[in-house]
Parts: C-alpha cells; structure tokens; sequence
C-alpha cells in the first residue's frame, strides 16, 4: 500500500510555514493530510459531485497560551507557483457534528458541521480521503482533541464509536524512525504513530475514560452471553423472543376493560369536538363577514383620504398657477405705457425679466402638459405674448430713435472734430455711456424677439458710420494741411541727376503723418467693433449683462470669435453685414493720405508699408475682420504706388540698352548703390521684404541689359563685364555686408567678374605667346587621340627642332611680350584702378600655363632642357625691375 501523506514530514513543514506566514502565530501542527474537497446539494446526497473535487490539505493544529490550549482546523490550497497558502480556518471548539457519508460505496468521505457557521442553507464541504485508514485516522485524531481540549465529543453519524474505539487500540503502537535534522548533527528518534499526535501525554488514546472503560468490562464479565456456540446463541435469542412477545399479547387482553373505557372515552371526545368544529365554522363565517365589512370601510376611508390630498394639492398647484398667471400691476404699466428714460430703466428692466419667466412658465416642458392644453392657460399665454411684443415694439422704435440722435448730436458738434490748427482725438466714452445704459434692455428684447434686432442694428451701424468718416476725414485734411514739404521724386537711374536731392529727415513728417493716423483709428475702429458686437448681444445669450458693459478692453475681445459664438449662421451674417456698413467707404479717406503722401514723397511708401504691416500682423483676423480687410486694401494701395515707382527705375535701366555706348561704366551702375543708401533710411518695421523685392527686380534687370550691352561689341565684351561688375561691387561693399538679398548680387557679381577677367586675361596671353601655346595645344590633341608619348616627337612639325626654335622665339623676346601685354591690357580699359589687379592676374595666368607646358616637355622630350617655372618666374620679376 502506498504510503500515507500523513507521514509526509516534508508536507508537515510546509504547512507549518504556511501557517507561520499568514500570521496565525506559531502553532504546532499535530497533523496534515492531503484530500479531495467537493460539495453536495442539499437532498441530493447520493451525488457527491467528484468531477468537482479540488485538492486540498488538512492541517488540525494546536495554539497553546498559558494553560488554555486551543486547536484548530486549517485547510489550505496550492497556488499557481506549487506553495500552500491558508484558505479557511475553523475552531474545533464549534465542531457540532462529524458524519461519514453513506452515499459514498468506498465509506472514505466524512463531512463536518460547525454551529457557528452564518449561512446554513449551504451544505458544508464533504472531505474524501483515499482509504478508509487516513479517514479513521483524521476523525479519531479531531475526536482525540475534543476529548483532551475541549471536555467534550460532537455527535458521531454513520459510524460506530465503539468499532472507531478499537479500531485505534488494534492501530495505535509506537513506531520510530531515523531522521536527519534540519542542521545535520546526525539522526534523532522520532514517534510515528497511526493518529500522528503528538502531545506531552501517552500517545495511545481512547474515545472512552479509563475508569468508564473498565466499569463496562466488570458489567459485561458477570453476563455470560455464550459465544461459544453461534447455533445455541442464535436459538436461544429465538426462544427468548417468542417468549417476549408472549407475554405482550398476554398483557393485552389482560386490560380489554380498561380499553373498552378508553375507547368510550374517546367517543365522548369525538362527538365534543364534532359540535366544537360546528361552532368555529360559524364564527369563522362571521368573522369573514366582518373582516370584509371592515375591509371596505378601510378601502373607502383610504379613498375618501386620497381624494382629500389631491384636492388640497390641486388647489395648491392651481393657486401657484395662478399667481404666475396674474400680472403685477407696477410691471404691466412699465410694459405698456412705461418711459424708457434712464431713471425708468430698473423697473423696465425688472418687467422684462418677469415677463420673460412668465412665459417661459407657461411653456412646455416647464409647464406640465395637463396644464397647457387649459382654455385660461392658453389665454393667458396668449395675453403675455401680446404684452411681449408691444414692449418690443415700443423699445426698439425708441431704441431706432435714440441711438442716431445721440449720433447726430455729435457729428453737430464740431467741437468733436479736428479743425485747423487743431487735431483732436476722436473721443467715444461718453457716446458708449449712454449706449451702456441701454444694454441690459437689448438683451432682454433679443431674449424676447430676436427678429427685432435687425433694424435696430443697422440704424446704429449706419448713424456711427457717418460719425467716423467725418472724424478720418477732417484728422486727415488737417494732418496734411499742417505739413509743408518739398515733393522729392527720387533719384533716377536714367538722364541727369536733380540739381537738389531730398533725404529721409526731408520727408519723415509725411511718413510720421500717416503712423498717426493709423495709431490713432484703427485701435479706435477695432473697439468699435467689438464694442458694437457686444452691445447687440451677438454672444450667446448664457453670457451677463456686465460681460456686455465691459467693452473698454475690447482690443482683446473679437468680432470672429463673437461670431462663432452666435446661436445660428443667419445671426453671424447678420453681425457681417453690420460691421461692412459701419465701416463702409472709410477706406476712402485712408485712400487720400496715402495719395498725397506718396505724390510728396515716393520713398515714404516704404516706411507707410513697414506701419501698415506691423498692424496688419498685431491685428489678427479673428480679432477684427473687417479692420483686417481694411489694413490689407491700405497696404496694397502703398504696394500699387511703390510698385510703380519700381517699375519706372527698371524702365530707365531698359532704356540703356538703345542707347548706352559699349565701352565704360554705365551710368545706372553707381546710381544704383545710391538708390539702395537712400531705400536703407526708410526701411521701418516689416517693410524688408518689400525692399528686398525691389533690390531683386531692379538688379536683375540691370545685369540683363549690362549682358545684352556688352554682347554688342564681343571683340571689347569682357572689358565692359569686369569694368561694371567691379563698380557694382564697389558701390555695395558696405550695404552688402548687412544686408543679405544685396550680398547675394554681390557674390553673383563678382563671380561674373572673375569669369571676365579670365576669359580676357586669356585672349591677351594666347595673342603674345601664340606659337608657345599653339605647340602645346597640337602636344596636347595628339595625346588626346590616344598616341604614344614617345612617338609624338616623330610626327610633321614637332620634332626637337621645332620646339628649340618655339623655345628661343619666346625666351629672347620675353621683355618686348611682356610689355606688349601691359600695353595691351591698357589700351580698353575706362577704370584705372582695375589695371594693377589685372596685370597680376596675368602674370599668375601665364606662369600657370608655363607650368603646365614644362610638365608636358619633360613627359614627350625628356632629354631637352627648358627653363622651369622657378626660372620664368625669376626672369618675369627681373623684367620687371627694368
């Protein structure tokens, strides 16, 4: 037989440790056993249910603590990793009963009932053992604990107490086994018994006290029952039986009176309760007739009480309707026939908001259905709306009245206007005073009819239109009335110079005249413009009225962003549509200053470009609309003007090109850095980028005709090329070290002046030197055709002879060559200075080519002697000397 795992001294340390671990103390494991853990239902015994059977351990323990000693029983489960760990834990003090289960044909399972248990509608787990000996060995080791602990013995279903009892006396001998301990010293003595408890008493125990034990031996000895003869015992427990029932029949008849007394008796009984039974038939009819009766008056009490709350609550509610319904009569004088002046504004202020709750009361779904379908309530709805737009009526003619008066007063009053000698600062404060006044009231007419606003809109947007044309208009005439300048009209690429030419400091009032005139409307033009979106309620309506008052930040506030949060797309057109003609035609008067200062000084369009940008910039689009399109047309009219005076400076270039001569500096050369000093001073904010778009229009334009020219006479190209590119390097240097699109023309200039230079230095050397190059160039096509270098001295006109002859030609008029090339290079050339750069050029050209020429000799004609490069370059310098 296999061994049991209650002799598994491995598993008795894990679950120990297990034990230790879950902070249950240190307890001493007396013993543990592996089982099968499953679960009957509740009248279904017969199914033990094995396919849900988990493995589990039984591990009963003992916690001593002074003199009480409390055992318990542990059951612990194997997690994912293989270790037990502590599932549930009972008191074997509340163990009520133990039952082996019957319906198990192999008599291993037992189940055990505690009384302390919460819910016992549950059946408590049945634990299976493999064989009938761990079982015994549990129960009898739990029984064992009980006994000694606790004084006492749960109830024992399904099995024998008495066989339990000699079964562990036949099972309960001491046994010893070596065992190595934990430290290795060596083999220890330990007990090993069936139960595997291991108390400091004898490990033999019995289910019975020792002094009841032999008292049941002593009565049993003085009853001779005879088992030695099974067939004599079995016939005298037959005999004995008989004779027992014997005397029983006997005993019967012998008391027929006393049953016959009894049996009258009982007849008695019968008939009394027979008319008993009649009695509570009745009363139990009454009795239903009378809980009926009363079932009825409750039910019509109950009905009687109900009815009562809900008139009381229909009177309440009606009474609440009513009071809703009924108009205030200090509010319906204010809505009919009330003033609108500003003393009156609370109280038309406090009747608009009564009104408004009022018929919003009187909707659904504020208003329960029931209510509204109600003759008075739709009559009285009926009433409010009526109300509701003769109010409206009467405060939007007052308000189509009032603003453009208040308009018109102003544009009456000249003393609100710049006049001559005068410029005054357009001043709106107490005009949005007054309209401040009024702004709660338009918030409740749009709460009431927003159709309504419309008109009202317009007239306003149309009465303080004609307030800032008038106020651009005269800050504009009198800005250009109170400025004398002298027209500058530039200085011109093409025909004579002007005898007087103005400076930045000549014209910069022009230039300041219009920065003023823009820092002064344009902020003012974008609070109007939220201030306008603001006071017509184009927010939503959740917003107060003190966020419709706050307008005097209204840089920060934007007329999109109002539009975004208008409640349709029909309103944001219709706030579109305001502002276009609020500010319709404004541009015009923009237009004039922008005429006369360009006419007075062209140059001033760039530093009106640079302000004109610097708002457009700052302005967002989301912030003012239409005060953004109105930057953008201003800056496009000062673009248009400077356009065309871009476009006239590159005609003047174009013009050279039928009339310039071909040799020289041309004129526009050295103009053109004088343009570029002068375009420098006006340079203000972001009006770069349209000084470097002028730069490369011009620019380009003026190499074009300068190649076209020069292609003219190609024998003297090169000499005009170099000659104008080295003035316009020179006219540039400073401006083209700050300024990057001109230090672009420059690289690009003196590139194409490098590449003149070479192309003419080299048709001067090819001209003095022409047989030198002329032998090498023939070298130089023959080793290009892939020939031997050692066959080429063999071939027609180049021999060792020839090139002696070449060699000598060259070296003795060396002085008169070289004089003749300097000769040369002066004779074309207009610019002086450019004759020194060039002859070094030359000489370092020609020194460049000797080189190459001594390389090629020493290759084909290794064994003639020329002068090297050292050499030339000596004879050159001493040339030079002479």
């Amino acid at each position: 037989m296999a061994r049991s795992s209650a002799d598994d001294m491995e598993l008795k340390r894990q679950c120990e440790a297990a034990i230790d671990g879950s902070g249950g103390g240190k307890q001493k494991v007396v013993l543990c056993i592996r089982v099968a853990k499953s679960r009957a239902v509740w009248g279904k015994s017969a199914k033990l249910g094995r396919h849900m059977a988990k493995p589990r351990v039984l591990a009963i323990s003992t916690k001593s603590k002074g003199q009480k000693t409390k055992a318990f029983l542990r059951v612990l489960k194997y997690s994912h990793g293989g270790v037990l760990e502590p599932a549930k834990i009972y008191k074997l003090k509340h163990l009520s009963k133990v039952e082996v289960m019957q319906s198990d044909a192999s008599g291993c399972t037992f189940m055990l009932g505690f009384d302390n248990l919460r819910s016992q509608s549950v059946a408590p787990p049945q634990w299976t053992m493999r064989n009938k000996e761990d079982m015994n060995r549990v129960i009898y080791c739990i029984l064992n604990l009980c006994k000694d602990v606790l004084g006492s013995l749960p109830k024992v279903v399904g099995m024998d107490i008495v066989e339990m009892a000699l079964w562990a006396k036949e099972h309960t001998v001491v046994k010893s086994k070596q065992e190595v301990t934990p430290d290795g010293h060596g083999p220890v003595l330990l007990p090993d018994t069936v139960t595997e408890i291991e108390s400091e008493g004898t490990i033999e125990r019995d289910l019975v006290f020792q002094a009841e034990e032999e008292d049941m031996e002593a009565l049993l000895g003085t009853y001779l029952l005879g088992f030695g003869d099974a067939e004599a015992f079995s016939e005298r427990i037959k005999r004995e039986l008989l004779a027992l029932e014997s005397a029983n029949v006997h005993a019967i008849l012998e008391t027929e009176s006393v049953v016959d007394e009894v049996l009258r008796g009982l007849e008695v009984a019968t008939i009394c309760m027979e008319d008993m039974d009649e009695w509570l038939a009745i009363f139990n009819v009454k009795l239903r007739h009378m809980r009926e009766d009363i079932e009825s008056i409750e039910y019509r009490n109950n009905k009687l009480e109900f009815q009562s709350e809900n008139n009381k609550a229909l009177v309440q509610e009606l009474d609440n309707l009513l009071e809703h319904m009924q108009i205030p009569t200090e509010h319906e004088s204010a809505l009919t026939v009330g003033s609108f002046d500003e003393d009156n504004m609370s109280k038309n202020i406090e009747a608009c908001e009564w009104l408004t709750s009022a018929i919003r009361d009187l909707e659904l779904p504020n208003l329960d259905p029931s209510y509204a379908k109600m003759r008075a309530v739709r009559e009285k709805r009926a009433e409010f709306i009526l109300l509701r737009c003769t109010f409206v009526r009467r405060a939007s003619e007052f308000l189509t009245q009032y603003f453009p008066t208040l308009i018109d007063n102003m544009i009456n009053d000249q003393n609100n206007f710049s006049q001559k000698g005068q410029i005054k600062r357009p001043d709106h404060s107490e005009l949005r005073y007054k309209c401040r006044v009024y702004a709660r009231l338009l918030q409740h007419i749009k709460s009431l009819d927003k159709n309504c606003m419309g008109p009202l809109r317009m007239s306003y947007c149309q009465s303080l239109n004609q307030l800032l044309r008038k106020e651009v208009s005269t800050f504009a005439n009198e800005l250009c009335g109170s400025i004398k300048v002298t027209r500058n009209s530039g200085i011109p690429l093409e025909g004579p110079l002007p005898i007087q030419m103005g400076s930045y400091a000549d014209s910069k009032a022009v230039s300041e005249a219009y920065a003023k005139l823009i820092n002064v409307f344009i902020p003012l033009l974008v609070d109007e413009s939220s201030f306008f979106s603001h006071l017509m309620c184009f927010e939503s309506s959740s917003e107060s009225s003190d966020d419709a008052e706050s307008t005097s930040s209204g840089r920060t506030s934007s007329v999109s962003r109002t539009s975004g949060t208008a409640s349709n797309a029909i309103e944001m057109a219709m706030l579109n549509d305001c502002l276009n003609n609020m500010l319709k035609g404004i541009q015009d008067d923009f237009f004039a200053i922008i005429d006369w200062a360009a006419n007075t000084d062209v140059w001033c369009c760039i530093t009106m470009y640079g302000i004109t940008d610097r708002y457009l910039s700052g302005q967002k689009a989301e912030n003012a609309a239409f005060v953004h399109i109105l930057l953008g047309d201003l800056e496009s009219r000062i673009n248009s003007y400077f356009n065309v005076f871009v476009d006239d400076a590159c005609f003047q270039v174009e013009k050279y090109e039928k009339t310039a001569r071909t040799f020289g500096v041309l004129a526009y050369i050295p103009r053109f850095s004088q343009l570029a000093m002068r375009l420098e001073e006006y340079v203000h904010g972001n009006s770069r980028d349209l000084i470097d778009l002028s730069y490369t229009k011009i620019v380009s334009i003026m190499f074009v005709i300068l190649e076209k020219i020069a292609q003219v006479e190609p024998k003297y190209a090169d000499i005009m090329l170099l000659e104008n590119y080295a003035s316009f390097q020179n006219g540039l240097y400073d401006l083209a070290n700050s300024i990057p699109t001109l230090a672009k023309f420059y690289h690009q200039a003196s590139e194409a002046y490098e590449q003149a230079c070479l192309r003419h230095i080299n048709m001067v050397i090819y001209i003095h030197y022409e047989k030198l190059f002329q032998f090498a160039r023939r070298t130089e096509e023959l080793l290009i055709s892939k020939m031997p270098p050692e066959e080429i001295p063999f071939q027609i006109g180049m021999s060792k002879g020839e090139l002696r002859k070449v060699l000598k030609s060259t070296i003795s008029n060396l002085d008169k060559t070289q004089s003749a090339m300097y000769k040369k290079l002066q004779k074309n050339l207009t610019v002086e200075e450019l004759i020194p750069s060039l002859w070094d050029k030359c000489k370092k050209e020609f020194l460049e080519k000797y080189a190459s020429f001594v390389k090629m000799v020493h290759r084909i004609y290794p064994s003639e002697t020329v002068p090297s490069e050292i050499d030339m370059q000596k004879i050159l310098a001493s040339l030079e000397m002479l």
